[in-house]
C-alpha cells in the first residue's frame, strides 16, 4: 500500500457513522418483524444483553453500528406496506365467526406465533384459525376457541359442523348437539396457549446444543470442534450469562463509574490492586527423603464464582471499620506473618513495605486468620476503602450451569465439552477488565476479586493440608499444591470441582 492509498484507507475509515433510528423504534422494527432479541443479536454477531442495551438507548459504533443500521433500514423498508392497486377482499371462510378472526385484546403475539394467509382447522378445537404456534395451526387463547365454536349471528345451523363430528358431516336433525366445555367442569380443562412447543433450553443445555452444533460443523473432528468453541467462549459465556439472569433482581452488565485506583497507570502496565497471589516453597525439609505429591486443583476459578462482589458503583469510605454487608476494594496495613517455614504468606511474595490496596477475599481472609479461632496474625489495619453493598450469589446460576456441564462432560469422558467449559470460565474472569475481547462486561474490580477468591482458596487447602499432619512443601497461583503424607486422608481424588487429581510425584531430600 503507498503513502497515499494508506491515507485514503485512513479517510474512509473516518466517515460519518451510520444513522440510528431512536430506540423505541429499534424496539418496534424488531417486534414488528416478530424478530427475538436472540437472532438478531446472533445476525449481528453481538450477545442479546447488548442488542438489550442498544434497544434501551446505547449506541453503537463502528462496523457493528453499521450492521445495526443496515438492519433496522431493511426492517423498516419490508414492514412498510406497499399501495395496492386492486384491494382484494380477505379470504374468510364463511363459517368463520367474526369476532374470532381476530386475537383477544389481552393476548401477546409472540416471536414463535405467525398469521396465517388462509385459516386452518385449530389444533385445539378444530375451527378456523388464523394463526399458528410453532407451526400449528391454532386459536390464542382459550376465548377465541370459544367463539370459534359459537355460531355467527344469522348463521345457518347446518352449515357448522359440530364440534367432533367427522370431516365433511353435518349433525343429524333431532340427534343430540354436540356440548362446548362448561368452565369448572373436568372437560372444561383449558388448553395451552403454546401448544406443541418445544421447551426452552437450560443453561447446560445452551452448552450442549453448542458442543453438538460445532460436531456436526466440523463433521465430528473433535480438535476442530474444541477450537472452533474455544474461539467463541467469551461470546457463548455472555450469552449464558444472559440466560442464567433472566428474572434476577440486579443488572449484571453494567459499566459503573470506577475510582482511580483500578485505572492503568500505562497501556501495558497494571492498576494499584495487589492480588495476593501464592509463590511460595518450604525453606526445607525435615531429614530424609520424601515422596512429595504435586496436586492440581480443579476448578479453581470456576470455585471463585462464588465470591462477595460489590452490586453497584463503588463509595469510598474511611474510618478502617469493614462492614460484611458490603465488598469492594481496601487500603490496609498487612500484618506481620511469622510463619512462612511451614505455611505461605496469604498475601503472597510482596517486598514493598507500607500500606497497599488488596480486594475483599484477601481482607476476608486476613480477618478470619487474625480471629481467636485461628490465631495466626494481628488484625491488618483498614485505611481507607472502596465498597458497595454485595452478595455471594450474584453468579451462582453462571457457576452452577457451568459446574453441571462440566460435571457430566466428566462422567462422559467428552474432552471437547471439558475444554469449553473450561475456555468459559477462564475467558470470562480474564476479559472483565480492560479487555477488546469482551466489551459488554467491564468490572475490573470484579477480576481482581475473584481472582483472589481463587488465591484465598487454595491457601486454606495449604491450611486444612497443615492442620491434618501432612508437610506443606509448595502452594503456587490457584491450583498447585505439593504436600508429603497421605493426602487421600484430606482431600477426596477425581476430577470433580470439590476433588483434587495428582500431578506429579517426585522423591526428593529438600524441596525444589
Amino acid at each position: 500500500m503507498t503513502d497515499f492509498e494508506a491515507v485514503d484507507a485512513l479517510l474512509a475509515a473516518v466517515g460519518p457513522e451510520a444513522e440510528l433510528p431512536a430506540p423505541e423504534e429499534r424496539v418496534r422494527l424488531r417486534e414488528a418483524a416478530r424478530l427475538s432479541k436472540a437472532q438478531v443479536a446472533k445476525a449481528l454477531g453481538v450477545s442479546p444483553t447488548t442488542l438489550g442495551a442498544w434497544e434501551a438507548g446505547r449506541e453503537p459504533s463502528g462496523e457493528p453500528r453499521n450492521r445495526y443500521a443496515y438492519l433496522l433500514d431493511g426492517l423498516r423498508e419490508k414492514l412498510t406496506p406497499e399501495p395496492a392497486t386492486e384491494p382484494e377482499p380477505e379470504a374468510v371462510p364463511e363459517t368463520e365467526p367474526g369476532p374470532a378472526s381476530e386475537p383477544a385484546a389481552h393476548a401477546t403475539v409472540d416471536d414463535d406465533v405467525a398469521e396465517l394467509p388462509v385459516p386452518e382447522p385449530c389444533v385445539l378445537c378444530g375451527r378456523p384459525a388464523r394463526y399458528q404456534v410453532a407451526g400449528f395451526a391454532q386459536h390464542l387463547t382459550p376465548e377465541d376457541c370459544d367463539r370459534a365454536a359459537a355460531p355467527a349471528v344469522g348463521a345457518s345451523q347446518a352449515k357448522t359442523p359440530a364440534v367432533g363430528a367427522p370431516e365433511g358431516k353435518t349433525p343429524v336433525a333431532g340427534a343430540p348437539e354436540a356440548k362446548t366445555p362448561v368452565a369448572g367442569t373436568r372437560e372444561a380443562k383449558a388448553p395451552t396457549r403454546r401448544a406443541f412447543q418445544d421447551p426452552a433450553p437450560t443453561p447446560v443445555g445452551l452448552i450442549e446444543d453448542a458442543v453438538h452444533r460445532a460436531l456436526a460443523e466440523h463433521e465430528g473432528d473433535a480438535d476442530a470442534a474444541t477450537a472452533a468453541l474455544v474461539r467463541t467462549a467469551i461470546p457463548d459465556a455472555m450469552a449464558l450469562l444472559d440466560a442464567c439472569r433472566k428474572g434476577a433482581r440486579y443488572e449484571v452488565v453494567a459499566h459503573p463509574p470506577l475510582p482511580a485506583i483500578l485505572r492503568k497507570k500505562t497501556s501495558r502496565g497494571a492498576d494499584e490492586i495487589w492480588e495476593a497471589r501464592p509463590k511460595w516453597t518450604r525453606d526445607a525439609l525435615p531429614p530424609g527423603p520424601h515422596e512429595i505429591t504435586a496436586l492440581d486443583i480443579n476448578g479453581a476459578y470456576l470455585s471463585a464464582l462464588k465470591t462477595h462482589l460489590p452490586l453497584g458503583a463503588l463509595e469510598h469510605h474511611t474510618g478502617g471499620t469493614h462492614d460484611r454487608r458490603r465488598a469492594g476494594l481496601h487500603l490496609i496495613t498487612p500484618p506481620e506473618w511469622e510463619h512462612e517455614d511451614r505455611l505461605p504468606n496469604p498475601l503472597g511474595a510482596r517486598d514493598e513495605p507500607g500500606p497497599f490496596w488488596v480486594t475483599e477475599p484477601t481482607l476476608r481472609l486476613l480477618l478470619r486468620l487474625s480471629s481467636p479461632a485461628y490465631g495466626l496474625c494481628d488484625p491488618p489495619v483498614v485505611h481507607e476503602s472502596f465498597t458497595s453493598g454485595a452478595t455471594e450469589n450474584l453468579l451462582e446460576k453462571f457457576r452452577n450451569a457451568l459446574r453441571d456441564a462440566r460435571a457430566a462432560a466428566v462422567e462422559a469422558e467428552d474432552d471437547v465439552t471439558l475444554e469449553y467449559v473450561k475456555a468459559m470460565y477462564s475467558k470470562f474472569v480474564a476479559t472483565m477488565g480492560e479487555s477488546n475481547y469482551n466489551r459488554e462486561l467491564y468490572r475490573p474490580d470484579w477480576m481482581h476479586i475473584i481472582r483472589s477468591q481463587a488465591f484465598a482458596n487454595l491457601w486454606m487447602k495449604a491450611y486444612k493440608a497443615h492442620g491434618a499432619g501432612l508437610t506443606v512443601v509448595r502452594a503456587m497461583g490457584t491450583d498447585e499444591l505439593h504436600v508429603i503424607g497421605d493426602w487421600r486422608k484430606v482431600f477426596p481424588e477425581g476430577r470433580g470441582v470439590t476433588e483434587v487429581k495428582v500431578k506429579d510425584v517426585y522423591t526428593a531430600r529438600e524441596a525444589r
